[in-house]
């Protein structure tokens, strides 16, 4: 009895170490990959203007951010890849909404779909400049062009994925086109069209932060080209370090927020493998 009480009383304790482990074990590449970066710069092999050692980039970064360069840029970065995010989802689901339940809007946009999906929709950006100038909307729309794809194509692959059995058993209990649409299949589909979004979610940062490179102003973008042209290689390495993060962060809220809205799917019912 004695022997069992131990093992029930150090099971938190080793849940708790594996748990640290684990982590531990996850951080550990950054970890090497930021060591070896330190060490590399410093050793001679490249000069400080090539490759500024890490700790260097690191007081870069605590400077603009005590001087509030770090939150402006950030806060537009986030606002124009969250506000062409947003556009890019709700039109995206509807879309696919519609082209799964409607002929004659599968029959429009189903080929601008195909041909539009596999194409860098930021070749269009000269064109976007010219209509709409070199302010927000047409960094908003650039966005919400690219995010828009993955999320519509999600929603189609979700929508017709749905069992044919739970579209036939509603049909039988009296339910109509759009209690099946709204009340089965969008419910049904849901983990497809998160995954959708996640797949969004870092383009839209990505042609946010291009979009600023190309068109200036405020915009973690922005100061990476502007450090750039006054080569300031400390301003540009710092921007990588700050857009890393910032994605890094992005995707974990979404991973998060995707496990919350599925509590019910199975896939969260499943055991862990870890």
């Amino acid at each position: 009895m004695a022997s069992v009480a131990g093992l029930t009383g150090d099971l938190p304790r080793y849940r708790a170490l594996r748990s640290a482990a684990w982590g531990l074990a996850r951080v550990g590449p950054i970890v090497a990959l930021a060591i070896a970066w330190e060490v590399f710069a410093r050793s001679g092999a490249v000069t400080p203007f090539m490759l500024p050692p890490l700790s260097a980039v690191l007081a870069r970064i605590r400077n603009d951010l005590l001087g509030g360069d770090l939150m402006t840029n950030t806060a537009m970065s986030l606002y124009r890849a969250l506000a062409g995010f947003a556009i890019g989802a709700v039109m995206g689901i509807g879309l696919g909404m519609a082209i799964c339940r409607n002929a004659l809007a599968r029959w429009f946009f189903d080929p601008i779909i195909s041909v539009g999906f596999p194409m860098p929709k930021i070749a269009f950006l000269p064109v976007v400049m010219l209509w709409l100038g070199v302010y927000d909307v047409s960094k908003i729309t650039m966005v919400a062009v690219e995010a828009i794809f993955p999320v519509v194509t999600a929603t189609i692959v979700g929508i017709r994925g749905v069992e044919r059995e739970l579209l036939w058993s509603a049909r039988n209990m009296g339910a109509g086109e759009r209690e099946l649409l709204w009340q089965i299949a969008l419910p049904a589909s849901l983990p497809q069209i998160i995954t959708g979004l996640q797949v969004a979610l870092p383009i839209a940062l990505i042609v946010a932060i291009v979009t600023e490179m190309f068109m200036g102003g405020y915009g973690l973008g922005g100061a990476m080209n502007t450090a750039a042209r006054f080569a300031d290689s400390r301003g540009v390495f710092a921007g990588i370090v700050e857009i890393a993060v910032l994605g890094y962060a992005l995707v974990k809220i979404m991973s998060l927020m995707r496990s919350r809205l599925l509590l019910w799917h199975q896939e969260a019912l499943a055991p862990s493998t870890v």
